[in-house]
């Protein structure tokens, strides 16, 4: 072939990438989840709730710091931060209510990926991009589910970049899962490079059922801060916040123990949330990020007593 014709094939095999869904599960509306308002959200985040909620380290991990930060933007430069290697941590958060059962935020990570992340699922550009070899597990997915008094109902993702999904070989089949609208079906050219890999953690388990998000057809993104009752008692919510990707999902919970805020990677960091610094080269949309950002900040600003747990550290 010559070098035309090779130009010419791969810049249509890189068109036809940019028309790549994220995976090809199944997708449904969700079972769960009733719109309403963040107002009525607010009436009730200062009280305690039914929920008794913990957060687990599942693995210690090492990334570069501009991934996880906008080193470009102003408040990187005044603060001179500079790319350099970051210990993060992958959680995987336990909600426990007394009538609807146990659920995890996001999954942890399986022993299995750790020990063997090609046998896994995840292909060898996935292992080398994410430095697979600095992961370091401490609780395994099948640890956690195995500690779950009852069984696990299902699974409420973040979103579904694999260090989210990486517990998936150990969720249980039945296991329902939570994703938000456009997460798993909106199309880029990036999602070339991990639909192998989010297909092989998510095969042979249940259909991804999207929160019923609204949105913003002006603008073609999801509204951001649209608010859904999960069990529709006022004790979980899910919050559209877009930009890390399509259908990034944060939560808030009424746990026994006041309200807490689970921001997914809205914001990977402290040093991030608190600067009002959007994440960095991981994000799909960062002005859209940021603006998610801004949001639940001056949410949490509103409610000082509540909790902010953030994607990758403490």
């Amino acid at each position: 072939m010559s070098s035309q014709a090779s130009i010419v094939s791969l810049c249509a095999a890189l068109a036809l990438c940019q028309a790549c869904t994220l995976t090809s599960q199944r997708v449904a509306p969700a079972t769960l989840g009733t719109p309403t308002s963040v107002v009525e959200m607010e009436k009730l985040l200062d009280e305690p709730g039914p929920i008794e909620a913990s957060t687990i380290t599942s693995a210690d991990w090492e990334v570069p710091l501009e991934g996880l930060v906008n080193l470009d933007s102003p408040g990187a430069r005044a603060a001179h931060l500079v790319d350099r290697p970051e210990p993060i941590h992958i959680y995987s958060h336990l909600l426990r209510h007394p009538r609807y059962g146990s659920y995890l935020i996001d999954t942890g990570v399986a022993q299995r990926l750790a020990d063997d992340p090609g046998g896994a699922g995840v292909a060898w550009p996935i292992r080398t991009f994410m430095h697979l070899e600095k992961l370091r597990v401490r609780t395994p997915t099948a640890q956690i589910v195995a500690g779950i008094p009852g069984g696990l109902q299902g699974v409420f993702f973040t979103h579904l970049h694999v260090d989210h999904i990486s517990g998936m070989p150990e969720i249980p089949s039945s296991a329902a899962l939570f994703v938000g609208r456009g997460e798993s079906t909106a199309t880029s050219l990036q999602n070339a490079f991990v639909r192998g890999t989010t297909n092989r953690l998510l095969e042979g388990k249940a259909d991804l059922q999207e929160w019923p998000f609204r949105r913003d057809e002006a603008q073609g993104h999801l509204a951001v801060g649209e608010v859904l009752d999960i069990f529709g008692d006022g004790s979980a919510f899910a919050i559209s916040v877009p930009g890390h990707t399509p259908g990034s999902t944060a939560y808030v919970v009424r746990s026994t123990r006041g309200a807490v805020l689970y921001t997914g990677d809205c914001s990977h960091t402290r040093w991030g949330w608190e600067h009002d610094v959007e994440p960095g080269s991981y994000t799909a949309d960062q002005p859209l990020n940021r603006e998610s950002l801004l949001w639940l900040r001056a949410l949490a600003a509103r409610h000082p007593q509540m909790q902010v747990r953030f994607g990758h550290q403490d």
